[in-house]
């Protein structure tokens, strides 16, 4: 490259009026080159390079970069080192992801460590710094113009402010020193004293009355702690008196109100009863009701049902006071588990009220399928053969952590989710890491450590080479991965009722391709879900719910059978209460059939599969209005009562305290109140647009529902002890 000649570009001389005058340090003429490169475009810097350096520096500061990598600069796209997931808008994105927070249409990690999500979500937490105050931009004009400046008494320099040809802005003179700004740092430091002792307070509260850490991130902490800042330092905290009586009062009627706005759009979405049964084993048994719809949860009550667990009237009779409670017109299903029991006092039920459906639990039925499919010897084998691969990895905390770095960070167990669920996705996270859990036991990091001579570690290493092993796993995998899916679209947190059919369908479409087609093969599996499908999982209303499932019913590749068709035929003959509603069915479902009009547009051909159903029924279905309005009340139903995970303990306790207490209603009330906000707060979190299901594209790896919330939380009452209390409260919706 030729070297520059710096003598031939023009010399700067200073303005005659200044020659002689001595320049501060801080203004010392800029060299020939400097000036030459601020007149001449050739030699500055262009934008986009400035703002590479910029990202540059951002990404050497920002912590967040230690756990996810720059893919492409351009579209500021960065990649998750745990799960591999790519995300555009840069780290501030990922932060939320790995922070696991729902935010718009980002996916919580699944794999981030623990600690490393509390660091990033810490991160997002602290405020941010207020930014400096930019210094005022030099007029270069002043250089020229020669603006004379006065100085105070004291020395200091104030310079003469001119004015800007081009905006007529003021600024002051290049020749001389701005005044620096007035210090910040006292204030900065007392306000900082001030929030280190806030903070401080806080810690001190949650230890001193043995809070979980996990409250810190509930909804109503943050929105508490916004609420008292609102107020200044006027505010006083409410008594334990008032806390205990007229506060509770409030939120009570808070949660009722609510409860009314529910109502209302249940006359157009229809609502499901849940009724979730557990018994400790011995001589308690409980039952808890709640009500649902697809923007959210209602906690009924909890009953003591120890002793008429098998007495059919009973159930019968409890049953009915929900759904009379509830309001018999809005109630579409009510959802029980498959005993005898409760079966047979669901058929009572259905015969008195002709418009109600009982249902099973969906996510009860699949779940004892993997279960009898579990059973099987060479599938109980397998599954035993991983377990304890598992519990050695796990029992011993430095081979995990080197299991972990073998695996990028992703865990070989979920210990979340339900045990049969488990069984199988810790299996399949196995046959995934196969290549790097068989690297790490032959790595000489591990061959030289004393764990690898332990005779346990000897013989799972010597597992890990049985070729019938990984055989059999494979095998289980796959043929329990079409129903793990299943399950977790039932145990979503979205209307599921229109692909249930679809999905024991396609399940054992898939089973049956696995084994081509040999019937010896597929056939055991498929008596498997045939048992439990036929005899307790399927109802004409899943039917139903298929067929008026435009992704299902106008696909080619989906047969309708005739179970299908009369499963419809018979849902609209309970549900149509009036004959004239019958007649436009009637008249109506051969338009849905052939597309026409509004149903066949381009639009709603697109929607099938980009609309949820009970979406493209309120989008495409005005000119059909009797069959959209069952459709929108069928299609807007849950198949499961297991989207949740109540804390029975809590409720145990409930039951047990209850009968030594002289005023249960105030209890009752603080019971409604405690599960509704942890229910309120489950919707909150949740994105509550729901959103079409291809079977296909379902992620069993990815986290659950389950998985997502905690349980709800063990009740305190000690806020209610000294009764009784000087409270009207209404205890019943």
């Amino acid at each position: 490259m030729e070297r520059m000649n710096l003598d031939s570009f023009p010399r700067y001389y200073p303005p005659e009026e200044h020659r002689g005058f001595p320049f501060p340090r801080h203004f010392a003429p800029k060299s020939p080159i400097h000036y030459f490169a601020d007149s001449d475009p050739a030699f500055q810097i262009s934008r986009s390079s400035r703002k590479t350096v910029s990202q540059i520096m951002v990404r050497g500061r920002d912590a967040c970069w230690e756990h996810c990598v720059l893919v492409d600069a351009t579209k500021q796209k960065v990649r998750c080192n745990y799960c591999q997931r790519e995300f555009s808008g840069g780290v501030y994105r990922m932060k939320f992801h790995l922070a696991q927070i729902k935010n718009k249409d980002i996916v919580p990690c699944t794999e981030v460590p623990t600690d490393v999500r509390d660091h990033i979500l810490s991160i997002l937490e602290t405020p941010k710094k207020q930014k400096t105050p930019k210094k005022p931009k030099v007029d270069k004009a002043a250089l020229a113009n020669g603006q004379q400046i006065s100085s105070s008494a004291s020395g200091d320099f104030h310079p003469t402010h001119v004015s800007n040809g081009q905006n007529g802005s003021t600024c002051p003179s290049l020749l001389f020193l701005c005044p620096s700004p007035t210090s910040q740092e006292p204030v900065d430091d007392v306000q900082k004293q001030k929030q280190d002792l806030a903070d401080k307070t806080v810690a001190v509260f949650f230890f001193h009355n043995s809070i979980p850490f996990s409250a810190a991130r509930s909804i109503y902490y943050r929105e508490m702690v916004d609420a008292v800042a609102e107020c200044g330092g006027n505010y006083k905290a409410p008594s334990y008196e008032v806390l205990r009586s007229t506060l509770l009062e409030k939120v009570n009627s808070d949660i009722h109100d609510r409860y009314k706005k529910y109502r209302d759009e249940w006359k157009e979405t229809g609502c499901t009863i849940l009724c979730e049964s557990w018994s400790d084993g011995r001589n308690k048994s409980l039952v808890i009701f709640s009500v649902t719809y697809p923007k959210g949860t209602l906690f009924l009550k909890s009953v003591d049902v120890s002793g008429h667990e098998d007495d059919t009237t009973y159930l019968f009779e409890l049953l009915e006071s929900v759904v009379l409670e509830v309001g018999v017109e809005d109630v579409v299903q009510i959802i029980t588990d498959t005993s005898s029991s409760y079966i047979y006092a669901g058929r009572l039920l259905m015969g008195k009220y002709s418009s109600l459906f009982w249902s099973p639990c969906a996510s009860y039925c699949i779940n004892k399928i993997l279960e009898d499919i579990g059973k099987q010897e060479w599938v109980c084998i397998v599954l035993e053969e991983a377990r304890t691969i598992t519990n050695f990895i796990g029992s011993h905390g430095w081979t995990l952590s080197m299991m972990r770095k073998f695996a990028g960070g992703r865990e070989l167990v979920r210990p979340k989710i339900n045990r049969f669920v488990t069984n199988f996705l810790n299996l399949r996270s196995i046959v995934i890491q196969e290549d790097n859990i068989k690297h790490m036991f032959s790595h000489p990091e591990w061959v030289s450590s004393a764990s690898s001579r332990r005779p346990e570690a000897q013989a799972v290493k010597s597992l890990l080479y049985v070729e019938r092993f990984w055989q059999h796993a494979q095998e289980a995998v796959t043929i329990a991965e079409p129903l793990v899916k299943i399950l977790r679209i039932v145990d979503g947190d979205m209307p599921a009722m229109g692909y249930i059919y679809e999905g024991i369908e396609s399940a054992k479409i898939a089973i049956k391709t696995y084994y081509k087609g040999i019937e010896e093969k597929y056939m055991p599996i498929w008596d498997i879900i045939d048992r439990r499908w036929s005899m307790q999982l399927h109802s004409s209303l899943h039917a139903a719910a298929a067929s008026l499932n435009p992704s299902i019913f106008y696909n080619p590749n989906f047969k309708i059978d005739s179970r299908m068709r009369n499963g419809f035929q018979e849902t609209m003959l309970r549900m149509a209460s009036t004959h004239e509603d019958k007649m436009e069915i009637t008249k109506e479902h051969p338009v849905y059939v052939t597309a026409q009009g509004a149903l066949g547009s381009d639009f709603a051909i697109m929607g099938r599969t980009l609309n949820a159903p009970g979406d493209w029924w309120a989008g495409y279905g005005y000119e059909i209005p009797t069959l959209q309005r069952y459709a929108l009340r069928i299609l807007s139903q849950p198949c499961s009562s297991h989207w949740c995970c109540w804390n029975w303990s809590t409720f145990e306790s409930i039951h047990a305290k209850k009968h030594s207490r002289t005023e249960p209603e105030n209890f009752d009330d603080l019971v409604f109140v405690h599960c509704n906000l942890w229910l309120q707060s489950i919707s909150q979190n949740r994105d509550a647009k729901c959103k079409p299901i291809v079977f296909d594209e379902i992620d069993v790896s990815s986290e659950w529902p389950t998985e997502l919330e905690c349980p709800a939380p063990i009740l305190d009452d000690s806020l209610l002890d000294s009764l009784p209390l000087n409270v009207e409260v209404v205890s019943e919706l």
